[in-house]
């Protein structure tokens, strides 16, 4: 069972919600811990669309992985990239650095975008799941704003104020919503040619009705606040198109300097790293005690895994998944390390779903009983408050929303990183009309 030590290694891929609780219900324990990840820092997904609309910046939704794990002694932080799991001969493939030998592995790399093997249209509509996506996503959005405000061309200046997101789950509805609040009320103050009814911001998902992992009622609720913010709602509606002028929805273009993808998601390689077979979305079949076939010794949890609730339906990518995922695995490993019956097989229990719609709105199911609009808000606020990394962090981002709640102001508008970003020109918008 051991590697050569006298402890069992275990080699955690990933520090994100799954990966860092698992870690974290191991420390102190008869365990060695390796914690893999090719960023330095765990990062609150879930407020990544505020960066990207300048609520908050990077550093108010992150914390260095050494700094969280600082106190756990069992517990060694590798920064690289994984290329491979030996699993034959137990034992991790880095890019960098010497491979990792392991008793026990847990995947938990996340997802990445998925683009509909349309994979050319990443560098229109990037994706929102890093930092480095969201300070791109900022960029774009402040940068279409400056633009637009000296520009005297109204077809050209109508596209650089029109804004596009992809997708109507929880993180396309919360981008529109906060673009919406940005473009209509925060910068109407501090521009002069840009009023709150310049902007246009649409959302478009192919489906029937937005947020599908909730209730339809509170979906409806969701789309109605989505209205009243201005945001246009385009359901049952494909993307047949895009390019650097626009984006073509259905048959028709719409001209538009901004385009946020927030469509779909595609596991890490996990079935490239194991040379075994995944569903479409690159998940990872995994056991009722998230093991993957064939490799006893290798789990899978969080967005990597595919893993069923009590109802039959697939569990939904969500970070209260992923932590309960991460903690049962820790379990497991500990059963078997001590000689102890293992856990039951794992369940997923459901404490609620939110998604916020701006300022004062939000909707949130707990099961028996539902809220929408400002209760849900505080609700929201905070829940997310809490389970940020940190006191530091937790005060921050408390006093910023204040703040902004206050005023309306966003201190984080901050535009870096200027290079070759594309604008949209009157050339485009012309030449697109004919396509």
């Amino acid at each position: 069972m051991m590697t050569g030590g006298t402890l069992p290694n275990v080699v955690i891929l990933g520090a994100g919600f799954g990966g860092l609780a698992a870690a974290k219900a191991l420390a102190g324990k008869d365990v060695n811990i390796i914690l893999v990840d090719r960023q330095n820092h765990h990062l609150f997904q879930p407020l990544l669309y505020q960066v990207a609309t300048a609520g908050l910046s990077p550093a108010d939704i992150a914390a260095p992985i050494r700094s969280i794990v600082k106190s756990d002694k069992n517990i060694r932080v590798v920064l690289d990239c994984v290329t491979a799991i030996d699993a034959a001969n137990r034992r991790i493939v880095l890019q960098k650095s010497a491979p990792l030998p392991f008793d026990y592995a847990i995947v938990a790399n996340g997802a990445r975008h998925s683009y509909f093997a349309n994979g050319e249209w990443e560098a229109i509509a990037p994706g929102l799941k890093t930092i480095d996506d969201a300070t791109k996503i900022r960029r774009a959005v402040l940068l279409a704003l400056e633009h637009a405000e000296i520009e005297t061309d109204k077809a050209l200046r109508d596209a650089l104020l029109t804004f596009v997101v992809i997708g109507g789950g929880p993180t396309g509805v919360e981008m529109a919503g906060a673009i919406a609040e940005l473009a209509h009320t925060s910068v109407s103050m501090d521009f002069r040619h840009i009023t709150p009814h310049c902007s246009r911001i649409i959302l478009v998902d192919s489906g029937d009705r937005l947020l599908k992992s909730f209730p339809p009622d509170l979906s409806q609720k969701a789309q109605a606040h989505l209205s009243e913010l201005g945001v246009e709602i385009k359901l049952n509606m494909r993307i047949t198109d895009l390019q650097a002028h626009g984006v073509k929805i259905g048959t028709d273009w719409t001209y538009a300097q901004t385009i946020v993808w927030a469509a779909g998601v595609m596991a890490s390689p996990v079935g490239a790293w194991l040379q075994i077979n995944c569903e479409r979305s690159g998940k990872v079949p995994v056991q009722p005690d998230l093991r993957i076939a064939r490799y006893p010794r290798v789990f899978a949890i969080g967005d990597v895994a595919s893993c069923s609730g009590r109802d039959g339906n697939p569990l939904p990518g969500i970070a209260a998944v992923a932590k309960q995922q991460g903690r049962y695995v820790a379990d497991v490993i500990l059963a078997q390390v001590r000689g102890a019956p293992p856990p039951a097989p794992f369940r997923y229990r459901n404490y609620g779903n939110i998604a916020t719609i701006g300022r004062r709105r939000a909707v949130a199911d707990f099961g028996r009983f539902k809220l929408s609009g400002f209760a849900a808000w505080l609700v929201w606020s905070v829940v997310h408050i809490w389970f940020l990394a940190g006191y530091r962090n937790r005060l921050v981002v408390g006093a910023n929303w204040l703040w902004s709640y206050v005023t309306f102001d966003r201190s984080a508008r901050l535009i870096t990183g200027i290079g070759n970003d594309t604008v949209i020109e009157a050339a485009d918008v012309r030449m697109g009309s004919t396509q």
